[in-house]
């Protein structure tokens, strides 16, 4: 299917069918299996885990976490006839093993998946690929050494649509762009009670922690552990990492040279890391913003490039482009876009698909171990902003 790109006034609606998974080119056969396992069985995890099962040619054949019932979820859900693991090593072990999917707290993400390459598997790893910014030139380095298959999970890069507006903003049809405004607001109010229920029988605490320092076990710091520094950045590598490589991967431009930063916490106070927070990333060409609040889910997620003659509002059910007015104006939203694509597939597919070909293939993934350490990278610096005096210098 081509897309006129001329901007007439039109809609395009994609669907599943634009970006299927046998779009992809295989170097081996379709019964050739890859037989994979799981560490960390979280919710994400499990999601991706529903994706390897529907793929063509894989297995899973073993689901590794602290924590039994997330286990055992896993097995019911995708791999009933798995074999479960408390240890990871356990399965890094196993030379049965292809590859592993991994859905860890943060500061477990390098650790795990430097012990994978060096144990001969490939990995699919959940983002931030890295929990601290002096992790990624290691980790890059053992991939190089080790000739191993690595995606991170920013699935932008793999969306069919994310990949159209890329090359509609390469074209020029926006002009210069120089703004690029990122938000996301998300409502973590309503999941307080989720540590609640949580039986503490069925969780290895100590392996979950670590190389973090113990302390006592914790039941908000277990369930929500991306709020807390020792186990992951808060909304700066959860959230903002996602448009930040997308802002990246459309400028071709992976090195922030200053970043300010300030947030509070307004009302998760039990949190270590702001609730409600802004940033923004000056890069050679273009400044950054991102506004968060966990407060509410109005306005949902999403990016607006700002270009000298159009601007695109882009986020993951679809663009739209806007001609720059020929007056000045105060509405809340443009109308009439010039160009409009939506989207109900979901890139995270894709993005798996191109895990598994890759992995045939043995060619580098469209999220592959660089673009994932520079992602993380433009976290960790607003983080360094947010933390210090609200200002950093590369």
């Amino acid at each position: 299917m081509s897309f006129d790109t001329g901007f007439p006034n039109r809609r395009v609606f994609i669907g599943a069918a634009l970006a299927t998974a046998s779009s992809y080119k295989r170097i081996l056969g379709a019964n050739d299996r890859i037989r994979v396992g799981a560490i960390g069985t979280g919710e994400r995890c499990r999601y991706l885990l529903t994706l390897v099962d529907t793929l063509p040619g894989t297995e899973i054949v073993a689901v590794c976490d602290v924590f039994e019932p997330h286990r055992m979820q896993a097995k019911s859900q995708s791999a009933p006839d798995a074999q479960d693991y408390v240890e990871y090593r356990e399965v890094l072990d196993r030379k049965d093993i292809d590859a592993v999917v991994i859905g860890t707290p943060d500061h477990w993400h390098v650790p795990i998946t430097t012990a994978a390459v060096h144990a001969g598997k490939d990995v699919y790893c959940e983002k931030p690929v890295t929990h601290k910014i002096e992790e990624g030139a290691g980790l890059i380095a053992a991939v190089k050494e080790t000739q191993r298959v690595v995606q991170t999970g920013t699935q932008q890069r793999s969306w069919a649509h994310y990949i159209q507006a890329k090359d509609l903003i390469a074209s020029g049809k926006l002009g210069r762009v120089t703004l690029i405004r990122t938000y996301w607001y998300q409502n973590h109010i309503v999941n307080q009670d989720k540590a609640a229920t949580l039986d503490t029988s069925k969780l290895d605490w100590k392996r979950f922690l670590g190389p973090v320092a113990y302390r006592p076990f914790d039941a908000d710091q277990y369930a929500h552990w991306r709020w807390y520094w020792d186990f992951g950045g808060g909304a700066m590598t959860d959230l903002f990492i996602h448009w930040a490589d997308v802002a990246q991967w459309f400028m071709g431009q992976a090195m922030p040279l200053r970043a300010t930063a300030c947030g509070t916490k307004a009302v998760l106070k039990q949190r270590q890391t702001p609730d409600t927070l802004s940033a923004a990333l000056l890069y050679p060409d273009c400044l950054v913003e991102f506004d968060c609040a966990l407060l509410g889910y109005i306005e949902g997620g999403g990016l607006m490039f700002r270009g000298t003659e159009a601007a695109m509002r882009l986020h993951r059910r679809g663009f739209a482009i806007y001609r720059e007015l020929g007056h000045y104006s105060e509405s809340f939203e443009p109308e009439d876009p010039i160009l409009e694509v939506k989207s109900e597939h979901d890139g995270a597919v894709d993005h798996m698909q191109n895990f598994l070909d890759c992995m045939r293939s043995r060619q580098t993934p469209n999220a592959g171990v660089e673009i994932g350490v520079a992602a993380a990278r433009a976290g960790h610096v607003a983080n360094f902003a947010l933390r210090g005096n609200g200002v950093w210098h590369s």
